[in-house]
C-alpha cells in the first residue's frame, strides 16, 4: 500500500510539474510574437526610412498601426509568474521583471507613446520615420537592457 502510495504521489508531482511548464507555452510564445511582429514591422519602416523599401503613405501607416496595436496588448496576461528565464525554456525575460512590474510597464508605456508618435511620422513623408524610429529604438533598448538576459 505504501509502494502505490508513493509511486501515485511520484507520478501527480511529475505530472503537475509538466503541467506548470506548459501553462507557460502559451504566454511565452505570445510575448515571443509581439517582438516578431514588432521587428516586422519596425523592419519596413527601417528601410523606408533608408530608402531600401518604397515610401507610401499606406505601407508606413499599416506598419505604424500594427505597432501601435501590439503596445495596446495586454501584459499582465502574458507574464504569469515563473515565466522567466530560470522558471520556463525558451524565454530570456529576466525574473527582475516580476519584481520591477511598474517599471517594466513604464517601458512598455514608453514604447507605446513612441509608436504613436510613429503613427504621424509614418503619414507626413519618409523623412520623418527616422526620427520617429529613434524614439522606438530607445524604449526598446531601454527594456531590453534592463529585462532580457543575453542570447546564449
Amino acid at each position: 500500500m505504501k509502494k502505490t502510495f508513493a509511486a501515485l504521489a511520484a507520478v501527480a508531482t511529475l505530472a503537475s510539474t509538466a503541467a506548470v511548464a506548459q501553462d507557460f507555452k502559451a504566454p511565452i510564445q505570445a510575448r515571443q510574437g509581439e517582438m516578431r511582429i514588432l521587428g516586422m514591422n519596425l523592419g519596413i519602416l527601417g528601410g523606408m526610412a533608408k530608402g531600401e523599401v518604397p515610401y507610401t503613405v499606406e505601407a508606413a501607416s499599416a506598419a505604424a498601426n500594427s505597432i501601435v496595436g501590439v503596445t495596446m496588448i495586454h501584459q499582465a496576461t502574458l507574464f504569469p509568474a515563473g515565466s522567466d528565464e530560470m522558471g520556463a525554456d525558451g524565454t530570456r525575460a529576466k525574473a527582475e521583471i516580476w519584481d520591477k512590474m511598474d517599471d517594466y510597464m513604464a517601458k512598455w508605456d514608453a514604447l507605446g507613446a513612441a509608436a504613436a508618435e510613429m503613427q504621424t511620422a509614418a503619414a507626413t513623408g519618409q523623412e520623418a520615420i527616422g526620427p520617429a524610429l529613434g524614439k522606438i529604438g530607445g524604449a526598446c533598448k531601454s527594456c531590453h537592457e534592463a529585462y532580457r538576459a543575453p542570447q546564449n
